[in-house]
């Protein structure tokens, strides 16, 4: 959360470099696939199998000794060429002359001593010639060729003021200069004159002394760079004369030194030395201090340093004063102070007003003692405490209480708590950025915030919920409450111009399908990470992600996938789907209830107008009736007819029916069945018709006005349609003895409709004239040879 201010100006550690190398590599990756990677295989030499439009080759960390012309002649369009840390001792640049487009040569890091100089490619951007064995500085007048180059890397053991004469002409960005093996004789001052450049980084021994007595001039220099600096308070003055040339000029603006060892005494001399110069950012990387450590005078000039910074500090001083080395910093007249890594257990508070406007102490041992009741750093806008050992959040509100211009605070990776549940904490009221993740705090925390906070981040802490009365947060703006233990997505009801919240790797399982409308504002959200059950409520919350712009929900489907239950583990939520009527209550007693009441309408409509319980009164009987004929043995069951045909007629017609149609049947020979006659004592009416209609060929119905009323009519036309259907044959002979008009037939009488709208029926005719072709229309219906069984088992042809 917390930027450093410091200007980008203040690190000269080849930051053009690194972009420039790896900028063009990555290029050449996106751009082609002609990349060839063998570094640290053991190469003796230069295969000659390279793919002929190899553009980057990578030779680096071998055992090559030599190269030739064959081995790089046939790669002509080769860019990158890497053989630095090899074991090359001579190196003829003729053996680069057809390759016409290599930009970035490094050859540092070998055994070279000498150099055969001929023409090389004007392309050449990158050349790196340092830490090699050469004894003077290995430049080639054709070097002066080289337009476009934007790096120079040298060794030499001893230096002459016209060495770089051939590139003086050049605009380099950047010259290393390894001088670890330079020697000089005694009493014999060397200078050097590097005309153009806007970084130099010198490289000395690291286990010698500093001696160097070079006198170095630069033009227009913007950044220096010093690596490998072993001082003593007998030494010092020497480090200082070597500097005197080179931060003299008025463009020198970024200082940085690497790998120093050195005394409290000389550190400080250095200090006093750069204080009135131009430099504005002074950085020190891994620095030992040795010997002892005393109270040293120190003048604050007027300065124009703006930044001190100071990494990674090993104090080989047991015994000090505190005292000297706290005062030293705190009572610097600049801008901003980096101290970090160094294991200071405290820093003082400035004696008067303070110019600093950004301190950073990470890594040190800082507690909650520092800078209390400090009333100088009025002007002070940022401050990082990261990694100390802070633990009480209160006390760090009140460090903060006379920090009147403070905005940004970061105190992250300590060990802060905050159990003060009545206590009101005092922060600066000019806070809008803070910083306390991994730290220890737990729910309470949203009771000790700064009132105008803006940028909050509490990741990594042990918070279980927002509590709900919370209030005076209505100006935060970014939330970041990631990887702690929440079980629930909060909504903006006390975040009213939340914009941004990150709240991924909790425990949310059911996040809510009201956040986006709670939440109005926002417009990222990172939930990712999540134990998410996959359930009913999750589908309210897939559909509202779907509803908003794709670019407001961070890492959507990838991130967020299903926990739960086991048959979806694993499933992003995206592809997670449920039936509506699976979630929704409502619907679905709806969808159960509307087909029940629409059931008990239609039975109640078939009970009213289509006499359904008359029909079920008839299959019940005739389900009596086949069930008692399962229980006859097997030979019983055997079907044998006795009558050819069983007559159904209304009593109102039994006079047509005795006298006119049983008599032509029988003195045919056909066997009738009537109830008067065949039904057997002792049984019910429906089984007698069944029995009857079973044991009879056909069934004659006597269709008239008079059969329509009468109901057992209507029973024995019900069981002979029944056993139409049962027995897959056609028994049924319809006689119409009387016209029967349809709107005199009941509802409940359908079946009869039916059978007169579907079936061929034979109508009795009233001129006798057409009788005769109605008997024989009957008799039609009988003429077969029937084996009929008597009562008496006798059978009958």
């Amino acid at each position: 959360m917390t930027k450093d201010k410091e200007s980008p100006i203040r690190s000269c550690r080849f930051v053009y470099i690194v972009a420039l190398v790896f900028g063009t590599i990555i290029q050449f990756s996106v751009e082609s696939e002609f990349v060839v990677d063998m570094s640290k295989t053991s190469l003796l030499h230069v295969p000659k199998d390279l793919p002929p439009k190899t553009k980057v080759l990578d030779l680096s960390q071998n055992n090559i000794s030599e190269l030739y012309l064959s081995d790089v002649s046939f790669l002509s369009g080769l860019k990158v060429l890497r053989l630095s840390h090899n074991r090359i001792q001579g190196l003829d640049i003729s053996i680069f002359k057809f390759n016409h487009d290599l930009e970035y040569l490094d050859l540092s890091h070998n055994q070279l001593q000498k150099i055969s100089c001929h023409p090389i490619t004007t392309s050449l951007k990158h050349l790196d010639l340092s830490f090699n064995d050469f004894d003077a500085l290995p430049i080639c007048k054709e070097f002066g060729n080289l337009t476009q180059l934007n790096f120079l890397g040298l060794s030499a053991a001893k230096l002459q003021q016209l060495d770089l004469l051939p590139v003086a002409h050049l605009h380099l960005s950047c010259i290393l200069l390894d001088l670890k093996d330079y020697y000089m004789k005694e009493n014999k001052k060397e200078s050097l004159q590097i005309l153009n450049t806007k970084k130099l980084h010198l490289v000395f021994h690291p286990n010698s002394f500093f001696s160097v007595q070079v006198n170095i001039s630069v033009n227009s220099l913007g950044c220096l760079q010093l690596t490998n600096i072993k001082l003593n308070d007998d030494n010092c003055q020497v480090l200082l004369k070597f500097l005197s040339g080179l931060t003299g000029g008025p463009t020198l603006l970024n200082f940085t030194l690497n790998h120093m060892e050195t005394t409290w005494k000389c550190l400080v001399k250095v200090f006093q030395f750069l204080w009135p110069k131009p430099v504005e950012y002074l950085n020190i990387y891994n620095l030992t201090i040795v010997e002892k450590i005393e109270e040293e005078v120190f003048t604050y000039y007027k300065t124009t340093l703006k930044a001190l910074k100071i990494e990674d500090i090993t104090n080989e001083v047991f015994i000090f004063s505190q005292a000297a080395v706290y005062t030293l910093f705190s009572e610097m007249n600049i801008l901003m102070l980096t101290i970090s890594d160094t294991r200071f257990i405290h820093m003082l508070c400035p004696q008067g007003p303070s110019t600093f406007k950004f301190l950073n102490f990470t890594q040190n041992a800082l507690t909650d003692s520092v800078f209390q009741d400090c009333g100088t750093l009025t002007r002070l806008e940022t401050l990082i405490l990261q990694k100390n050992e802070l633990k009480d959040l209160f006390k760090t509100s009140l460090m903060t209480k006379d920090m009147l211009s403070l905005e940004t605070l970061d105190v992250s990776w300590n060990s802060l708590e905050y159990d003060r549940y009545n206590g009101n904490c005092t922060w600066a009221g000019s806070i809008v950025v803070l910083n306390l993740s991994s730290n220890a705090l737990t729910d309470s925390v949203f009771r000790c915030l700064p009132p105008r906070i803006k940028v909050l981040d509490l990741h990594n802490n042990r918070i279980r919920s927002i509590p709900k009365d919370v209030t005076g947060l209505g100006t935060l703006q970014e939330l970041n409450l990631a990887s702690n233990s929440l079980a629930h997505l909060p909504g903006c009801g006390i975040f009213s111009g939340l914009s941004i919240l990150i709240i991924d790797y909790n425990s949310i399982s059911n996040p809510s399908a009201d956040f986006f409308q709670s939440c109005q504002k926002i417009r990222s959200l990172k939930a990712g990470n999540n134990p998410f059950q996959c359930s009913c409520e999750l589908r309210e919350f897939i559909q509202s992600v779907g509803q908003v712009s794709s670019e407001v929900v961070e890492d959507w489907p990838d991130s967020y996938k299903c926990d739960y239950p086991e048959s979806y583990k694993g499933a992003r939520l995206k592809d997670f789907h449920v039936s509506e009527l699976s979630c929704n209550t409502a619907l679905l007693i709806v969808t159960i209830v509307v087909p029940g009441l629409v059931l008990a309408v239609t039975v109640t409509v078939l009970c009213i107008y289509l006499d359904l319980p008359w029909y079920l009164r008839m299959v019940c009987q005739w389900t009596q009736t086949r069930r008692r004929a399962r229980n006859v043995p097997l030979e019983e069951l055997q079907r044998t007819l006795q009558f050819h045909a069983f007559i159904s007629y209304s009593e109102h017609d039994s006079a047509w029916v005795k006298n006119e149609l049983v008599p032509c049947l029988e003195k045919e020979n056909i066997r009738i069945c009537l109830h008067e006659r065949n039904f057997v004592a002792g049984k019910s009416i429906v089984e007698n018709i069944i029995n009857c209609i079973e044991k009879s060929y056909k069934s004659i119905f006597v269709l008239s006005p008079n059969f329509v009323q009468s109901e057992w009519c209507h029973y024995e036309l019900y069981f002979a349609h029944h056993n139409l259907f049962h027995e897959g044959s056609n028994n049924l002979i319809l006689i119409l003895l009387e016209p029967i008009p349809q709107n005199t037939i009941p509802d409940r009488y359908h079946k009869l409709r039916a059978l007169m709208a579907q079936r061929t029926y034979l109508e009795w005719p009233k001129e006798k004239s057409k009788h005769g072709l109605f008997w024989a229309n009957i008799r039609a219906a009988f003429n077969i040879k029937l084996r009929l069984v008597t009562e008496n088992n006798d059978v009958k042809g």
